[in-house]
């Protein structure tokens, strides 16, 4: 970990986002655990997790940028593939649409930050 390293990273786990996980829990339940002080990043980096981002528009790292882009895509393709499986708890026109936003996620992480 740098501590001069100015770039804003996504977790390794960028489809996972714990800060929503811990929202939901603590509106359900009325309990939040904490989040971790440093987190593993797309580039390989451990990094505070203040320094790091789920949104397209703040992530400065450009490995980062790409790594989040191609978890996006990848996750578009398994649940389109949801979708079509017998018994799926999802229906077709839901996957698709979930895909749909995955990869209008993976764009925005394709073009430039900011």
């Amino acid at each position: 970990m740098s501590e001069s390293d100015p770039h804003i990273h996504v977790q390794s786990k960028v489809v996972q986002d714990q800060a929503v996980v811990r929202a939901m829990l603590a509106s359900t339940f009325g309990l939040a655990g904490d989040l971790p002080s440093v987190v593993d990043t797309g580039c390989g980096l451990r990094v505070p997790y203040v320094m790091t981002s789920s949104r397209p528009d703040r992530v400065t790292c450009l490995p980062c940028r790409e790594f989040a882009r191609d978890e996006h895509l990848r996750l578009a393709e398994w649940v389109e593939r949801l979708g079509t499986m017998p018994g799926s708890a999802i229906e077709p026109d839901q996957a698709r649409q979930a895909a749909r936003n995955h990869r209008e996620l993976a764009a925005r992480f394709t073009s430039e930050p900011g």
